[in-house]
């Protein structure tokens, strides 16, 4: 049996010994750099892009989820005794927050800029325990929205093409439709800008809030409400929780939640995640045949030396061992850097998402419903990416391992 100094294991010494020594084929060094910047370029690429889909994922539910209604509880007729409705549901135990709320759609003017938008009526008071907005406010804040004032608060991109500043008045025009001598006119009434937020997302951009009862007021049902809006301790038990609250509240009350409008958009990110996850571990798959060729290659190259272990009585499993070390080293190294590089791209992915937009002179997330790129890195799923490209190259040395055993020490040593 063959021995190596140190008490290292004959496979391990060998293995080892082939990979800092100097190659002669310039081939095979080639083929075995590419094997490891292919494996890096895959495990890198593929944990950016699950920190992205994290963010954007994050970003959904604590940003857009935590502005819009969670839940809502409406009557079908506009509610007078809201209070006594919001006592009866914050009772229940995944409910953690109930607000008042008018809903009502129109447009806003000044001068030749019109806009459509969605108005809440909302007291600001029990907002801040259904919504993070205050978490937004640019200029102002909720508190100045005061019954019979009139003050408006509107998504900043808005209020800049709209021209707007603080304090400037602009036009609330409704649809509907009062009859006067001089026919029949929209309603319309004067605000008064108070603040503006910016939750860089498409859904803050048609986003108006003003006071509760000055909402009342413009619709004349006075001290009324259409419903209240809830806060939930789990955001995915909101299907559930408003169909409980609906059927079991004594009156006519009907709910919705945010499953019905954002639903999807929530399944789409979670089907791309899954389906780019799929593609990008095919990647992988592809880059870890490079070791397959580059092991095929180490066997072609060093025929001789095995025949020469075979013949001292080196085990068939000693043998493939070499070989199977030589493989997860290559392995080790593109998975270890792979991780390190998208870690750090992870980190820094807005600063760099800023720079190309900078360098490009264009918004590159304006379609989208976020206008930045967020990233969560998950240390569970690097872990598993980890486990999965060095499995993988664990797999890849086992025929070219087994080739080598194939190898006939009489064929092998005849020219040599």
């Amino acid at each position: 049996m063959v021995k190596c100094s140190m008490f290292k294991p004959v496979s391990i010494f060998i293995g080892l010994r082939y990979t800092r020594s100097r190659r002669r084929n310039q081939l095979f060094s080639f083929i075995s750099l590419a094997s490891i910047i292919g494996l890096t370029l895959g495990v890198s690429v593929l944990v950016v892009v699950l920190s992205v889909m994290n963010g954007f994922e994050r970003e959904l539910q604590q940003r857009v989820l935590g502005l819009v209604p969670q839940a809502k509880v409406y009557g079908y007729q506009p509610i007078n005794d809201w209070e006594q409705l919001a006592g009866d549901i914050i009772q229940h135990p995944e409910v953690s927050g109930v607000a008042p709320i008018i809903e009502m759609q129109g447009m806003l003017s000044n001068g030749n800029r019109v806009e459509p938008v969605f108005v809440s009526g909302i007291d600001p008071d029990y907002e801040k325990d259904v919504s993070i907005i205050n978490n937004f406010m640019v200029e102002g804040k909720l508190e100045n929205l005061l019954p019979g004032e009139f003050g408006i608060v509107l998504e900043q991109s808005l209020a800049r093409k709209l021209n707007l500043s603080l304090d400037d008045r602009i036009t609330l025009i409704l649809p509907d439709a009062l009859v006067t001598p001089a026919g029949i006119m929209p309603r319309f009434k004067r605000f008064v800008l108070v603040g503006t937020f910016d939750v860089s997302a498409d859904l803050g951009r048609a986003l108006v809030m003003v006071n509760l009862k000055d909402a009342g007021r413009m619709l004349r049902i006075g001290d009324h409400v259409h419903g209240v809006r809830l806060r939930l301790t789990d955001l995915f038990l909101a299907p559930q929780v408003s169909w409980e609250l609906a059927a079991t509240l004594s009156g006519d009350y009907f709910s919705s939640d945010w499953t019905r409008s954002y639903g999807n958009l929530y399944r789409a990110i979670i089907m791309q995640k899954t389906m780019i996850l799929l593609l990008l571990m095919l990647i992988v798959t592809v880059a870890v045949f490079n070791i397959v060729a580059t092991l095929i290659m180490l066997v072609n190259e060093k025929k001789g030396d095995i025949a020469i272990l075979q013949t001292m009585g080196n085990s068939q499993i000693s043998t493939m061992l070499i070989f199977v070390v030589q493989g997860m080293i290559i392995g080790m190294l593109g998975t270890v850097f792979g991780v390190v590089l998208g870690v750090l791209i992870s980190s820094n992915i807005g600063e760099i998402h800023l720079w190309i937009e900078s360098l490009l002179n264009r918004k590159l997330l304006d379609a989208y419903f976020i206008h930045y790129l967020p990233s969560e890195i998950n240390w569970a799923e690097v872990s598993f990416i980890a486990l999965f490209a060095l499995s993988l190259s664990a797999l890849a040395t086992l025929y070219p391992a087994w080739r080598a055993i194939r190898t006939d020490p009489a064929e092998a040593l005849r020219f040599e």
